[in-house]
């Protein structure tokens, strides 16, 4: 008995399809990019009801000629962005290197951030120092912002004899404590709820840290992603949650997280929280987004990854704040 029933039309699976598959030149001229301002940064104390536009529209920051206006505006002075300009280069370089050595035999696995650099270092530099990061495997600009010797990054890559973790761990899975930077996990998504239970027991505690997590689109399909939301939103954990939506990775496209629906923002509104999707390319607008300090917020960068997948041939955001 198949269950047809002959006065109904027959039901059809939708499976989401990319426009593009990896390899094929992408076209993003149906993407519409809104004017400076034309989602205006709410205040500090706004409910989520009243911030839904910023998880389905962009936050722009940068005008066409580059610079910083409007609302969202840092208002970051020329040594910062020096600063922030040198992190962001020195983390491509360090990508480079290491990427170069996995291709020569020398390590068995590196990945690369290239094109996301921003969305690590400037979160870095508007958190403080000893808020906690959990990072996904293409945050190494955290620890490099964070000033971790880069001899200690590679000795763990080469899991040699001066690997702290005496190679029990798989290369860049790092782990400094003495950063507020979490052990590395290759699990996709389980940092998430860690993140937020963390950022729970800093408010038990009366504490002033807060804790901020990464992850890509492909793992908004993990259930530690929508676990670690539901969590954060009822409790109104003082967390930043953020997707980093390169397009493609070496998981799938944003589609099948859901992502071409609501998107890692939108996401959070069906939780009950607050969410917004800026770009993460640039350092001006991934940092002003997490400055803004709205609580409990998931925000999306959106962001295309050039290339990298190595495998062997602050201002404080407050607990109080609404989130």
């Amino acid at each position: 008995m198949t269950g047809k029933k002959s006065n109904l039309a027959p039901l059809r699976l939708h499976i989401p399809e990319p426009k593009f598959r990896p390899g094929d030149e992408a076209d993003f001229s149906d993407v519409a990019v809104p004017p400076v301002d034309a989602i205006a940064r709410p205040d500090e104390a706004s409910l989520p009801a009243d911030i839904q536009s910023l998880a389905f529209g962009l936050v722009r920051v940068l005008d066409d000629d580059h610079q910083a206006k409007g609302s969202w505006n840092p208002n970051l002075d020329a040594d910062q962005l020096r600063l922030m300009l040198r992190n962001m280069m020195l983390t491509r370089a360090f990508d480079d290197r290491m990427f170069r050595a996995q291709r020569q035999g020398k390590t068995s696995f590196y990945m690369k951030s290239t094109g996301e650099e921003a969305t690590s270092v400037a979160t870095a530099m508007a958190l403080a120092s000893d808020d906690m990061c959990f990072p996904s495997y293409r945050q190494q600009g955290i620890l490099l912002t964070r000033g971790y010797p880069i001899v200690r990054m590679m000795n763990q890559i080469y899991s040699n004899s001066q690997d702290h973790l005496k190679g029990r761990q798989l290369p860049i899975m790092y782990s400094a404590p003495e950063c507020s930077f979490f052990t590395i996990s290759g699990n996709l998504a389980t940092q998430y709820p860690q993140a937020v239970g963390w950022a729970m027991a800093s408010a038990s505690r009366g504490d002033t840290r807060i804790s901020a997590v990464w992850c890509g689109e492909g793992s908004t399909a993990e259930g530690d992603f929508h676990s670690a939301m539901t969590f954060a939103a009822v409790y109104n954990a003082p967390v930043i949650l953020q997707v980093v939506n390169n397009q493609w990775a070496i998981s799938s496209f944003s589609g099948g997280g859901g992502g071409s629906a609501v998107g890692g923002g939108g996401s959070a509104v069906f939780c009950g929280g607050g969410g917004f999707t800026g770009s993460g390319g640039g350092a001006a607008s991934a940092g002003s987004a997490r400055r803004s300090g709205l609580g409990a917020m998931v925000g999306e960068g959106r962001r295309d990854l050039r290339k990298g997948t190595g495998r062997s041939p602050r201002r404080r955001h407050r607990a109080e704040a609404a989130s």
